[in-house]
C-alpha cells in the first residue's frame, strides 16, 4: 500500500510540473514580450516541460507494472488508453513549438533575430492548444481510479 501510495504521489507531482512549465510557456510566449532573454528562457522552460513530460510517462507506467491492480487490468481499460491518446496528442503538439523555440534560438544567437509577431503567435496558439487538452486528461483518470472502464 505504501508503494502505491507513493507512485501516485509521483504521477501527481509529474502532472502538475507538466501544469506548471506549460503555463510558464503560454505566459511568456507573446510577441510584446519577446526579447533575447525570453527566447533563451523558452528553450529552458520547455526542455523542462519535456523532462516532466518523461517523469510522466515513467511514474504512469510505474504504477502500471509495480501497483496493485496490475498490468492485466489496466491494459484492458479504455479509460487509460482515452488517457494515453490524450497524452499523445498533447506530446504530437508540443514538437512544433520545441523546434520553433530552439530554430529561434539558434537565429538570436546567429544574428541576433527575434521572429515576427505573427510566428510568436501562431507558435503560441500551438501552446495554448496543449493548455486546453492537459486539463482534460484527469477526467478519465479520476473514473480510472474507481474502477470504471474495463473491456468485457
Amino acid at each position: 500500500m505504501t508503494l502505491e501510495a507513493l507512485l501516485a504521489f509521483l504521477h501527481i507531482s509529474a502532472v502538475l510540473a507538466i501544469v506548471v512549465f506549460l503555463t510558464s510557456e503560454t505566459a511568456i510566449c507573446r510577441p510584446e514580450w519577446l526579447n533575447p532573454t525570453v527566447v533563451e528562457r523558452l528553450v529552458i522552460v520547455d526542455r523542462i516541460y519535456g523532462i516532466a513530460a518523461l517523469a510522466v510517462l515513467a511514474t504512469g507506467l510505474a504504477r502500471i507494472f509495480l501497483g496493485m491492480k496490475g498490468a492485466g487490468w489496466y491494459g484492458s481499460n479504455w479509460l487509460l488508453w482515452s488517457k494515453v491518446g490524450l497524452f499523445a496528442i498533447v506530446g504530437l503538439m508540443s514538437i512544433r513549438p520545441t523546434l520553433r523555440f530552439l530554430a529561434w534560438r539558434k537565429a538570436l544567437r546567429a544574428d541576433g533575430s527575434l521572429p515576427s509577431a505573427e510566428e510568436v503567435r501562431t507558435v503560441r496558439r500551438w501552446v495554448m492548444w496543449q493548455a486546453h487538452i492537459v486539463p482534460l486528461i484527469p477526467l478519465p483518470a479520476v473514473f480510472l481510479a474507481r474502477g470504471w472502464g474495463q473491456l468485457g
